[in-house]
């Protein structure tokens, strides 16, 4: 049954725990992932305290049913490597899958490779797409995350282009937070947008106009939130769908337009979208649009895999064991791990 070459991924860098077990790099034989979404959404964020708690409780068990549903019995025999998220993220989080899998790594024997997160992410589409080659250009997009990037080749990559403040995902959370719609506030937003007029409110479109690769969300916020504020002084009723639907039009139109100029730039016309946002309905119908209206390649993950996954570090881990990189021991957390 095992055959190829078999990875063990660990995915601790923030507030989901993720284990997988991937068969060469496109096979997945286990995937399980323990979502902290419930107890970090009463206080409209994560809480890095309680979600490095979480992960050492749940990181064992998880291991366990991974193990059973991909019939590895023998880990020191079945498993070849074992890939971790080593950063960026939350320091204690990434402190409890560095250190499960040193202790995995010398008790059984199999070497050890540490992942970068943003890695990570560029993985999620080849373990999806295996028609996707490089060159091409990953679009980033999650709560801490919005860089464009120009894959040259697997280990050679060139950032585009980033946001100067908030991330996108981040800008959803704070105006559902506002609004007091729930933790995240992407997958919310998204779906009461669906019921709304993407027109009825005019929302900025913040950097949209430059000739420059960047975002800028921070100011949408603001917009957003002083349009509520103002209403409700005057004791004005907004509609909350046709609320979220402008803002979700202005966040999806910012993004696109830095696409589109990405491609011209660069002249690659495949673009690879990866990140929680990735999952949102706007940004993957514009996304998709655009690339038909200019013969364009685009790649969509399953929603399943836009957020963070043990799939996608399973995958990055083969890859860069494939190009001669490894780990040791003395692998340590890097919270802000460069991978530009």
């Amino acid at each position: 049954m095992i055959d190829k070459f078999v990875t063990l991924g660990i995915e601790t860098s923030c507030d989901d725990t993720g284990i997988a077990i991937l068969n060469g790099q496109y096979d997945i034989l286990s995937s399980k992932l323990s979502s902290q979404i419930s107890s970090h959404s009463q206080y409209g964020g994560v809480v890095p305290e309680l979600a490095s708690r979480m992960h050492q409780e749940a990181i064992l068990p998880l291991l366990k049913d991974v193990f059973t549903e991909a019939s590895i019995t023998k880990p020191s025999k079945d498993i070849n490597l074992i890939a971790v998220t080593a950063g960026p993220g939350l320091m204690g989080s990434l402190l409890v899958g560095v250190m499960t899998a040193k202790a995995l790594s010398q008790g059984w024997g199999i070497p050890l490779i540490g992942v970068n997160h943003l890695e990570g992410h560029l993985f999620a589409n080849i373990v999806a797409n295996r028609d996707l080659v490089t060159p091409f250009i990953s679009v980033i997009v999650s709560g801490g995350h919005t860089e464009i990037v120009l894959v040259k080749n697997f280990g050679n990559y060139e950032l585009l282009g980033s946001t100067r403040d908030d991330a996108a995902g981040e800008a959803y959370d704070k105006v559902s937070k506002f609004l007091q719609l729930g933790y995240p506030g992407g997958p919310i937003i998204d779906k009461l947008a669906q019921a709304g007029n993407p027109d009825l409110f005019d929302l900025p479109m913040p950097l949209s106009k430059t000739p420059d690769i960047e975002f800028s969300f921070s100011g949408l916020k603001t917009a957003t939130i002083t349009l509520i504020q103002k209403a409700e002084k005057v004791g004005d009723k907004i509609n909350i769908n046709d609320l979220c639907a402008s803002f979700q039009k202005a966040v999806t139109g910012s993004l696109i337009c830095k696409i589109s100029l990405a491609v011209k730039k660069t002249g690659v016309k495949k673009v690879a979208l990866s990140g929680g946002v990735a999952a949102n309905s706007g940004l993957r119908i514009e996304l998709s649009k655009l690339a038909e209206a200019n013969n364009w390649q685009v790649y969509l993950p399953p929603k399943g895999m836009c957020t963070d996954n043990a799939e996608m570090i399973a995958a990055a881990g083969y890859n860069a064991h494939k190009r001669g990189i490894s780990s040791d021991l003395s692998l340590s957390p890097s919270p802000s791990w460069p991978i530009w």
